[in-house]
């Protein structure tokens, strides 16, 4: 037998450990996965977006002014620009100074206020004051990024959406569910691969929920004695994120 088919059929068994050494993986993660899901489902019942909204445009504006800002700054703004500019086509008609003035409280007022009157203006010319329900649309408005467009298309058509925010990103690597990733994008991807669609949305929120309430990020050892997870949280358990439950 020549030297090239025996370095072939090496390459081959190489090429086919490492293919079942990453299928046990990403197994091990869906595992790791779905009882994680559960868990946080039984312990946050009636998750929700913290952002208050009555409309779908009303929440892209509020996940806008979120940018560096609490949600709870964020709801005691959005009301009182909703009173002098009630419609899209009102804030799209408004003054970027005008917006600018209510909304400065947020931080980064003038681009805030740049952004929500293009993209306010953006819905009433060309989608006729609607809110889009595909990606590739809503990447189209102004200061709209994948963060926003995952939260609109899971809260207000229902559809299987991944919000990488920092809760999410950060509480994704202490469980084990992806393996020091910070890039959102990139968090967004391994979790689709791992997390049930139709848990997808409210796995987001709880995040969040389990974030504020339990594995804060203000400390190196958040309360663990009162998590849910402890006994399969790889930060508790000082192992790697391939363990499986």
């Amino acid at each position: 037998m020549s030297g090239s088919v025996k370095n072939k059929t090496a390459n081959g068994s190489a090429d086919g450990r490492k293919s079942g050494r990453a299928d046990r993986s990403l197994r091990a993660r869906k595992m790791r996965a779905c009882e994680i899901v559960g868990r946080l489902k039984k312990e946050y019942p009636d998750t929700h977006c913290t952002l208050a909204y009555d409309e779908a445009w009303k929440l892209l504006v509020s996940v806008r002014l979120a940018a560096q800002c609490t949600d709870a700054r964020v709801d005691r703004i959005t009301p009182v620009l909703y009173e002098h500019f009630p419609t899209v086509a009102a804030i799209a008609e408004a003054s970027e100074d005008a917006i600018e003035e209510i909304v400065r409280p947020c931080g980064l007022g003038r681009s805030k206020a740049r952004d929500i009157k293009a993209c306010m203006t953006m819905l009433r010319d060309v989608y006729g004051c609607r809110v889009p329900d595909t990606m590739e649309e809503l990447l189209k408005l102004p200061g709209v990024g994948r963060k926003s467009a995952n939260l609109v298309l899971g809260d207000i058509y229902g559809q299987p959406a991944i919000v990488t925010d920092t809760h999410c990103i950060r509480l994704a690597n202490r469980m084990g569910l992806v393996d020091g990733e910070r890039d959102p994008h990139k968090v967004e991807k391994a979790l689709r691969e791992i997390i049930p669609p139709e848990e997808s949305n409210d796995f987001c929120h709880r995040m969040v929920d389990h974030g504020r309430a339990v594995c804060t990020a203000r400390t190196a050892k958040p309360n663990c004695e009162a998590c849910c997870l402890a006994d399969i949280c790889p930060k508790v358990l000082g192992e790697g994120c391939n363990r499986i439950i």
